[in-house]
């Protein structure tokens, strides 16, 4: 008896402190505190597959692109002319499909000739592509030799004439031209008929291929080109007459030769200096107003130089 008179006061004295309906409210504010922590738990553990994708592609697109932008940041500093023709290149044709711009790399690698600058062709390479963009310049040289057949009529004066038909036969002949043969010439090509600016179309376009510049062009501007190219080298050899050849390597004498219309790919080291020893005293006995001729000196004088007819 005194044990459950004991048991009743203690419900007795909890009952009045929770009342059934405070334990009820405090159950229904558990409840909603549980489901609002919960809430924000269950998004996290249960995403959809969409979200999941999206999620991947934002990253992998994001890692992407910086690693691009340090790729081209380290070809700006170490390659910059290499850089040019990379993003030139990337910009026009190749770059216009997503994710085509990484083609780039196998065509570099397939067409080495056409994309990449000479500093990134092997020793086999230089000597092989040299000789083909020889072989362009020099399919020209009997068509200019013929258009200056063609014109030796229209020269009024008589000395002028015998000497440029002499010079053409020479040449024709396999015959490699003195330095004499050619200054004698320097009046016939200041004015009519074989100055710059009085030269027929097809000439130009022969010129310019003749001196590795695309054809495919309006003829004026193809002249405005040719006077540019001619004059940067005009002023090139008076530098270089200066410095003297002698300061160049062996290299840099052939890399001049060859910008000059020389293949020099194949011929010794004295004799690209031999040669470009008269290539400078022609040019630099000339004016302004005559460098049409040192334009066609780059066919007058390479053609057939040591007999050669590469």
């Amino acid at each position: 008896m005194a044990l459950s008179r004991v048991c009743w006061a203690r419900l007795a004295v909890w009952g009045s402190a929770v009342t059934p309906g405070h334990f009820f409210t405090r159950r229904l504010q558990l409840g909603r505190s549980g489901l609002a922590w919960g809430a924000p738990r269950s998004s996290k553990l249960h995403l959809s597959p969409k979200a999941d994708v999206k999620n991947l592609m934002s990253y992998v697109v994001t890692k992407t692109k910086a690693i691009n932008g340090k790729y081209h940041r380290f070809l700006g500093r170490h390659f910059p002319r290499f850089y040019v023709l990379y993003t030139i290149f990337m910009k026009g044709i190749i770059s216009i499909p997503p994710f085509a711009n990484y083609l780039v790399f196998l065509l570099m690698y397939l067409f080495p000739r056409q994309l990449l600058i000479r500093h990134f062709w092997t020793p086999k390479q230089q000597t092989d592509f040299l000789d083909i963009y020889h072989a362009f310049r020099k399919q020209s040289h009997p068509e200019i030799i013929s258009y200056l057949e063609k014109v030796i009529p229209l020269i009024s004066d008589a000395g002028l004439r015998w000497h440029l038909t002499d010079l053409c036969t020479k040449i024709q002949r396999g015959t490699h031209p003195a330095i004499h043969d050619i200054l004698a010439l320097r009046e016939c090509f200041s004015n009519h008929p074989l100055g710059v600016n009085q030269l027929q179309a097809l000439h130009v376009k022969a010129l310019s291929r003749a001196m590795l510049l695309t054809s495919y062009l309006p003829p004026p501007l193809l002249r405005h080109r040719l006077k540019t190219r001619t004059t940067v080298i005009h002023q090139l050899d008076k530098a270089l007459a200066k410095l003297g050849i002698g300061q160049l390597t062996a290299q840099e004498v052939k890399s001049a030769c060859y910008l000059r219309g020389l293949n020099s790919t194949h011929i010794g080291e004295d004799r690209c200096r031999t040669w470009l020893g008269e290539w400078l005293q022609i040019s630099c006995s000339l004016k302004e107003t005559e460098l049409s001729l040192l334009l066609h000196n780059v066919v007058l004088l390479s053609t057939n130089y040591l007999g050669t007819r590469r």
